[in-house]
């Protein structure tokens, strides 16, 4: 390793330090991880609403980039599209495991046995319990709607990269938005 590589450079554009990630370099897979892992952490929370679910995931974004590394496609000379891409995968696949854990709760749970209505007060208001609304009712929308509300809403990504990733016209990306948006509403308005 050369005492270049051992440094972290943060002033290296992303396609830069994908090339040198994707040659080994761990150091450039470092500075790639501390540029953009704030960015995948609040990602992932606002899909999922839980802090500790957005560091399991974070961390297994990451680490699905670095498996990956050689295989990277970055839009407009940025990582972040893919990464959130992974990150909203890896949170769906999360969501769907929480709701069959949740299921098999229900179903051992004692007949008769009621439930505590100051919990549910109390997780109601909390804003964590209003992100997971959010992300149930996100949960239900058709896939190529919520890809591009995960990546245009929720990730902050531009029309045009969102287009570009996905391979679709920046006009389709538009009316996947505002029927998703339509619908989220109905949505949140049945839980409230």
């Amino acid at each position: 390793m050369t005492a270049r590589s051992k440094q972290a450079p943060t002033s290296e554009s992303d396609p830069a330090l994908w090339e040198r990630a994707g040659l080994g370099d761990e150091s450039a897979f470092a500075a790639l991880f501390e540029r953009h892992v704030q960015a995948v952490w609040n990602h992932i929370y606002r899909l999922t609403g839980s802090w500790s679910v957005a560091e399991d995931l974070a961390s297994a974004t990451f680490l699905t980039a670095w498996r990956k590394r050689a295989e990277v496609t970055l839009v407009n000379e940025s990582a972040l599209p893919w990464l959130f891409t992974v990150a909203g995968n890896l949170a769906r696949t999360e969501h769907r495991s929480a709701v069959r854990r949740l299921r098999l709760i229900r179903r051992a749970q004692v007949p008769g046995e009621v439930p505590d209505h100051a919990e549910s007060v109390v997780d109601r208001v909390t804003a964590s319990a209003r992100l997971r609304e959010l992300a149930d009712a996100m949960a239900t929308l058709p896939k190529a709607q919520r890809r591009v509300v995960e990546l245009c809403l929720v990730g902050e990504l531009p029309v045009p990269d969102v287009a570009e990733l996905l391979g679709l016209a920046e006009p389709t990306i538009r009316v996947h938005l505002s029927r998703a948006r339509a619908r989220l509403r109905t949505e949140l308005e049945k839980i409230r």
